[in-house]
């Protein structure tokens, strides 16, 4: 190769590694440049991560719906909070629960850490005492001194040298005295003395391991790694009635001598001694509004009615007004008025039908037509709730063309009208047939102005929706007891009325009977039936509910249907209360029984206990804190006697099995003991087909 040639590659070279050189430069910028902002994006994303929640909050009870709806809780009650709650390491953690009433005042409760230990459950408790929407949330940090005191504690006791910890304690102690102030700094500083006057190590562990020294830590604590749960939980509280309660319903207009008068609420008036000394707390009216003309039915819902037949009171409306309006033939509005104080100075609350229905004559269908549906020949599909019909009644549409807002807000007015005067309970019909949002937005609204107001569900639908209706809003809920009747039946249903999500949704008002439903049960067992399906009621739920003529044991049906003969919802039932077999007596001490017992006043807590007779429920109620243990034994066998060998829960009371335990037999007054854990039990339905007893430990 020649020279020139070398020479002329040399250049050839050159020049590309210029070029290269060139290339390299410029690419080292734009690298540069890269790596620079995926270091700033990595950054922050180590500090986002690095600035997250290091404990782990889980888990937290009680809640619906993650936070989405309220549980349900009374006031001046106790409500349990838990969850599991963790972090990485061995680190000692602390937490508590941060609730706030209604009126914005916020308050904490520790939680502790309950066994077993490696599950991580943490529980505590606060006690609303205002009604209305709460909040509440749950907090975790990191305990240094707790985590400190530990250490110090395990070293010191395997005997290993501890000067270096003692330092550190001292440290500790130092710091959180100078960053607290007044009172909190002058006590830490007299803490920091005390461990600086000790002579020994020993005494220096024993101030540094005091309970008051790990109370003032706790107090200055900075609270590192500070976590909050991801929601804010709401909790719905409520006053004592939404949980327990006696219901007595009766139509005003029977309560008259002679079928041929109407009665009025001046008659009603003269059954409040009488409804009050059987115990009940809540007196509660079917629709009390006029009553339409059109498609009236008759006697045993028979569709021609005659002029003197007063129709269903659920055929709401006529020329005298809908539901804003009273029935004239039942009084004034001052009458009204007279009886809900009359009723209160008797220590009964005035309950009211809210029946979002119509008959065809009501008001509403001339002044606002665009609140129904209408069909092709300009009439109006009449009210099914198949097999029944109500030829009578016509329904809203809550979407109709006109309806949103106007039939919304008016219906909102009709309640809060009665509120006005002085009615806070409402017994809502088949709200199961109306929107979801509508009852959200409305109970929210009413509970707004007045958060005492209580509305009670009539929902006897699929399960999944009557437990929504209690999600949504509704304080308490018809329920399936009117069809469980067997050991297994009650035994399952009441058990699961104790579970989540139930036990914190819904509350349920186990009613014996109403005016739909004569229950299969009743029809044929006689007095001894009635005795069994109050006794079950009553002890059952701290909320139950009987429609009048069950304490006269009435239960004639419509041949093969749950229906009663002559029902009260198409004619005028005059009653002797004093007729021969009733169950008053036995009704008023079933209610004063509860009254006394505070373990009887909840649904919640029931556990069942072991009896060897499949026709014997055998059950108890406990209320820890005001040491009430009651235990309560009923013969499903309305015609035989039923007898049992059974369990004293004696273990539940931390005593051995040949313990002797006093006991108070409730319904008879008999004092006496039981010693051991078995015992026998014979019920004579003929007799009484229940039992209920106060137990106690001796001594």
């Amino acid at each position: 190769m020649s020279l020139s040639s070398r020479s002329r590659m040399s250049k050839d070279a050159a020049e590309v590694q210029n070029i290269e050189s060139d290339d390299i430069e410029t690419n080292d910028v734009g690298m540069n440049g890269a790596e620079t902002n995926d270091a700033e994006t990595k950054s922050t994303d180590v500090l986002g991560a690095a600035s997250s929640s290091r404990i782990a909050i889980e888990a937290v009870t009680p809640s619906l719906g993650d936070g989405r709806f309220a549980p349900k809780a009374v006031v001046n009650d106790s409500v349990s909070v838990s969850a599991v709650i963790f972090a990485d390491g061995h680190d000692v953690l602390a937490a508590q629960v941060s609730w706030t009433d209604p009126q914005g005042v916020s308050r904490q409760v520790p939680l502790k850490l309950v066994r077993p230990l490696g599950l991580d459950v943490w529980e505590g408790q606060f006690v609303p005492t205002r009604i209305g929407r709460h909040q509440f949330v749950i907090e975790a940090w990191w305990d240094i001194y707790a985590t400190y005191r530990d250490e110090l504690a395990k070293k010191h006791q395997a005997g290993v040298p501890i000067e270096l910890e003692l330092e550190e304690g001292r440290r500790l102690v130092e710091s959180a005295a100078q960053r607290s102030e007044d009172e909190l700094g002058e006590k830490l500083s007299g803490v920091l003395a005390d461990f600086t006057h000790a002579e020994h190590n020993s005494q220096r562990v024993a101030v540094l391991l005091d309970a008051d020294t790990t109370r003032l830590m706790a107090a200055a604590d900075t609270r590192p790694h500070l976590s909050r749960s991801d929601v804010v939980y709401p909790l719905e509280v409520d006053r004592r009635a939404a949980n327990f309660a006696s219901w007595y319903e009766l139509f005003p207009r029977s309560e008259t001598t002679d079928p041929s008068r109407h009665g009025t609420f001046a008659d009603v008036q003269k059954r409040l001694p009488m409804i009050r000394d059987m115990g009940f707390d809540v007196l509660y009216f079917p629709p009390i509004h006029p009553i339409g003309r059109a498609h009236r039915k008759g006697p045993n819902n028979t569709l021609e009615a005659g002029p003197e037949d007063p129709g269903s009171p659920y055929a709401i409306g006529s020329q005298d007004g809908g539901h804003e309006a009273i029935h004239p033939e039942l009084g004034s509005r001052e009458d009204f008025r007279e009886l809900v104080q009359a009723a209160a100075c008797h220590g009964l609350e005035i309950a009211l039908d809210f029946a979002i229905q119509c008959s065809p004559d009501h008001p509403w269908l001339a002044e606002h037509p665009g609140w129904f549906s209408w069909r092709p020949d300009g009439s109006i599909r009449y009210a099914e709730n198949p097999p029944k019909k109500y030829q009578d009644i016509v329904n809203v549409d809550f979407y109709a063309e006109d309806a949103v807002p106007e039939l919304w807000l008016t219906l909102r007015d009709v309640v809060q009208l009665w509120v006005d005067e002085g009615v806070r309970i409402f017994r809502v019909d088949n709200p199961h047939t109306k929107p979801l949002p509508f009852w959200e937005w409305l109970i929210a609204d009413i509970k707004s102005r007045d958060p005492g107001v209580l509305f009670l569900a009539e929902a006897f639908t699929r399960p999944p929706m009557m437990a929504r209706l209690g999600k949504v809003g509704f304080t308490q809920s018809y329920t399936y007891f009117t069809w469980r009747h067997t050991k297994a039946e009650l035994t399952q249903y009441l058990t699961e009325l104790n579970e989540s999500p139930l036990r914190e949704c819904y509350r349920p008002n186990f009613f014996v009977n109403t005016p739909d439903i004569n229950p299969y049960f009743l029809q044929s067992s006689g007095r001894p039936g009635f005795l069994i399906r109050a006794a079950l009621a009553t002890m059952g739920s701290g909320l139950w509910g009987m429609y009048s003529g069950f304490e006269l044991c009435e239960g004639t049906p419509v041949p093969g249907k749950e229906e009663y003969l002559d029902s009260e919802k198409y004619e005028i039932r005059p009653r002797d209360y004093a007729a021969p077999g009733n169950i008053i007596y036995e009704i008023a001490q079933l209610n004063r029984i509860r009254r006394e017992n505070p373990a009887l006043q909840t649904h919640l807590g029931i556990a069942f206990y072991s009896v060897d007779n499949e026709r014997l429920l055998y059950f108890g109620k406990r209320d820890e804190e005001r040491g009430n243990f009651v235990l309560v034994a009923v013969n499903l066998d309305p015609f035989d006697v039923q007898e049992g060998r059974f369990e004293l829960p004696l273990w539940e009371l931390g005593l051995p099995d040949e313990a002797t335990l006093r006991v108070e037999d409730l319904m008879t007054g008999q004092r006496f003991a039981w010693q051991g854990k078995q015992q026998w039990m014979r019920l004579d339905p003929a007799h009484l087909p229940f039992a209920i007893w106060r137990i106690q430990p001796l001594g």
